[in-house]
């Protein structure tokens, strides 16, 4: 077809090979390749052993009704009779009882709101964590809400920054939605800007010693799992937002396999003492009022 004005066919392009529409994506650098292969290798790893329980767990039912009916295939039909009876009843004791403890539960927590220590967990270094630091850090958090609803005098529970893939993996937690705790997209210098005079950081950094617990104060744990690679930024943080901070005298009290990196307190508000404390990145176990655990809180 000839052009109007001109009398000249129009010039077509040629089209664009997929390479030149699609040009490559980047290549990665060692290091993000080493780190990517690390973070299939433990998806990987962590499927298995999932695979792995579920297979045993299958097993142990399987042998655990094995071993109920041959016993009673061993006794009379009277016995028989009373052995049900008796399973039966004490499936319905231990239902009650469960049912119990998770009513108290919900009470003690529900109290914590009004009367208990007000603990922060700061959630916006998302950003300086690769996905299994991240998926870690959720994972002790579960672990805290665990633990702070068993204790007799909870804590009130804040989770702030609750953004991205943090605020993700939170969601995906088993009734994570029932939790009763505060849950803030915002960050804690936002949702709680009328009680900024109230607000301490507590960071291994600080130079304040931090010997009791008060009420009224509203203390923040930095909810960062590091490696140590970010040391001194929740002193930093805090400066900047010109709030108090503190420590907690973890030195005086605990033997360290290694430096004091900070951090993750958790505290029965019924003792005053800071010593009553649950948690640090190195610490091979805690203390919640007065009893010790093996568990670690933080990575």
């Amino acid at each position: 077809m000839e052009d109007v004005e001109g009398g000249h066919s129009p010039k077509i392009d040629p089209p664009c090979s997929p390479s030149a529409c699609n040009p490559p994506e980047p290549s990665l650098s060692k290091n993000a390749r080493k780190k990517l292969l690390k973070q299939q290798r433990y998806e990987a790893k962590k499927a298995d052993k999932k695979l792995q329980a579920k297979e045993q767990k299958k097993k142990d039912i399987e042998r655990k009704r094995k071993e109920w009916e041959e016993k009673l295939a061993c006794v009379t039909e009277e016995e028989r009779a009373k052995l049900i009876e008796s399973r039966r009843n004490l499936r319905k004791e231990r239902m009650g009882k469960r049912s119990e403890d998770r009513e108290k539960k919900i009470e003690r927590l529900n109290t914590a709101k009004d009367c208990g220590q007000n603990i922060v967990i700061d959630l916006e270094f998302s950003h300086l964590m690769t996905p299994s630091e991240i998926h870690s850090l959720v994972q002790q958090i579960m672990y805290c809400y665990a633990v702070n609803g068993r204790c007799p005098s909870p804590c009130h529970l804040w989770l702030t920054g609750c953004n991205g893939e943090m605020g993700s993996q939170l969601q995906r937690l088993p009734g994570f939605d029932k939790w009763i705790i505060e849950k803030e997209r915002r960050s804690y210098i936002d949702a709680l800007q009328e009680q900024k005079e109230n607000l301490v950081y507590l960071t291994a950094d600080s130079e304040t010693v931090l010997d009791d617990l008060d009420l009224k104060k509203i203390y923040i744990v930095g909810g960062l799992v590091d490696r140590n690679r970010w040391k001194g930024i929740t002193l930093k943080k805090a400066q900047e937002q010109e709030i108090q901070t503190a420590r907690l005298p973890i030195g005086s009290y605990l033997k360290m396999s290694s430096s004091q990196s900070f951090p993750g307190p958790y505290c029965e508000p019924s003792h005053r003492d800071s010593t009553q404390v649950l948690g640090n990145k190195r610490l091979e176990g805690f203390f919640l009022s007065g009893c010790s655990s093996k568990k670690k809180m933080w990575s």
